[in-house]
């Protein structure tokens, strides 16, 4: 039995919120009074829509249920800062909250314990879990981009790799629909779902003319799409123009006229080119800036499916994050790999991963794997 089960309840209802918030946290809140009765419950909705603590305080007044002299069990810190959206510390004051039990400090730099300041100072006792707990480890993970934006001004970046049991990703005339499970596939759309943008080469774009979307499974909201393409190839025409969905293209050419008709279809088109040590222009798209750029456009999480030519500029640049790979039971052979880099030296150079799971999905299975060192921020 968990030591804080409001708080376990709190984080389920922040997890009911995985494809809702982007870019804000996704946050649990649970009120109860002194005997352990739950006067309301909420999570935060859309951005510009009510946080946590607001959807709990609307749960309880829609229950006939007064919350003074309550405690508020919150997975994060209560914002202080008038956004999309007015302070929720505010809010649980007003109410008459008069404790405070939370996972998290924001690391917003907006917030960052000023909500808990003002708490205090008006007569609230508020308590934060060591972050080595269980649970306060569980919530960061569960928000890791945004984390990753507030603390490293960049993307947490989750690369997905659908691949044969000998590593190939396609066969060599470029076929590979495909090489993984139906099962396999609708689990990739739920880890795009989660994403604030998913990005692709463009590669990709031309030889499979793909939608990028979230299809196979229910989504609240369809992530964003990043396009990397450096000589500004994207057709004007191509089906990854889906109404309501941003795109953003990163070029490191500029062509006005290619601009000006991509943009008609509603791209922002970015001018981003990269350069060698010496200064010289390397034709392609500065990855790095691209990320920080990206995390301006407050992208939390960024969902890389793309093809071995940018997947190896991604990790040769030490870009990635995690891998999510999903491999299928079968060899066919000589193919695309995963990830064109290298050639390396020595085995001292290889780049060094940790296991988080390893399940099946369907015939297949899916590794989830973190480069070792990252998410320690």
């Amino acid at each position: 039995m968990s030591l804080h089960p409001f708080l376990d309840k709190a984080l389920d209802l922040a997890t009911q919120s995985l494809t809702l918030t982007s870019p804000n946290p996704r946050v649990g809140c649970v009120l109860t009074d002194s005997s352990g009765f739950i006067l309301g419950q909420g999570h935060t909705q859309r951005t510009g829509a009510a946080h946590a603590e607001v959807m709990a305080l609307r749960d309880a007044a829609a229950n006939g249920r007064s919350v003074a002299g309550a405690t508020a069990y919150v997975t994060l810190e209560p914002c202080s800062h008038h956004g999309r959206t007015g302070p929720c510390c505010d809010a649980l004051i007003a109410a008459g909250i008069t404790r405070v039990v939370a996972l998290h400090a924001d690391p917003n730099p907006l917030v960052a314990g000023q909500g808990f300041a003002r708490l205090r100072a008006a007569g609230a006792e508020v308590e934060v879990l060591a972050a080595d707990e269980p649970l306060a480890m569980r919530a960061r993970e569960l928000n890791i981009g945004f984390f990753s934006r507030m603390i490293r001004k960049k993307p947490w970046v989750r690369m997905k790799i659908a691949a044969s049991l000998d590593g190939k990703t396609a066969l060599n005339n470029g076929s590979s629909q495909w090489i993984t499970s139906p099962e396999a596939r609708a689990d990739g759309h739920a880890w795009r779902a989660r994403a604030c943008a998913v990005l692709t080469g463009i590669g990709t774009i031309l030889q499979d003319r793909p939608r990028m979307d979230v299809r196979l499974v229910q989504t609240s909201r369809q992530p964003q799409l990043v396009i990397v393409d450096s000589r500004l190839q994207t057709p004007p025409d191509a089906t990854i123009f889906i109404a309501g969905r941003a795109v953003f293209i990163y070029s490191s050419v500029q062509n006005d006229a290619k601009k000006l008709a991509l943009e008609q279809r509603g791209a922002t088109v970015i001018y981003l080119p990269g350069s060698h040590a010496d200064g010289t222009p390397t034709g392609k798209v500065d990855l790095s800036a691209m990320l920080l750029d990206l995390a301006q456009r407050e992208i939390n999480e960024l969902h890389v499916e793309a093809g071995h030519g940018l997947n190896g500029s991604m990790l040769r640049e030490a870009l990635v994050d995690e891998l999510v790979v999903y491999l299928a039971p079968k060899f066919v052979g000589k193919g695309q790999e995963m990830a064109d880099f290298g050639p390396l030296i020595n085995l001292d150079q290889s780049m060094q991963l940790d296991f988080s799971s390893a399940i099946p999905i369907g015939p297949d299975l899916r590794i989830v794997a973190r480069v070792r060192g990252r998410g320690v921020f």
